[in-house]
């Protein structure tokens, strides 16, 4: 496979995993559980960075790994996990668009 195809086809699985993040979102708001959707969000970041980590690279799984979120001064606990998952979110879409981006163009 070569580089190019490398990028495009971690790009899709970090598509992938934003799509698995989004749904547990959603469930945990529809069933105001917080606690067991915070649970699934950390099932999930463990392995989206192991995804990574095969897929994207150790530099993209540790970026992962260290996003958190800042600090919450709500005690609305869905805010407070919304704020987790967008965070994730975020860094994960704006990695897959530098992997689809700055993927080696042939030369021709």
């Amino acid at each position: 496979m070569s580089i190019s195809n490398a990028g495009s086809s971690a790009a899709a699985i970090i598509d992938q995993q934003v799509k698995e993040l989004d749904a547990i979102a959603t469930r945990t708001i529809q069933d105001f559980n917080t606690t067991l959707g915070t649970e699934r969000v950390g099932q999930w970041k463990i392995r989206t960075v192991a995804l990574l980590q095969q897929h994207a690279g150790p530099a993209e799984a540790d970026g992962l790994t260290r996003t958190t979120p800042g600090m919450a001064f709500t005690n609305d606990l869905i805010e407070e996990f919304s704020d987790e998952v967008e965070c994730y979110r975020s860094y994960l879409v704006t990695l897959a668009k530098r992997l689809r981006t700055t993927a080696p163009r042939t030369a021709g």
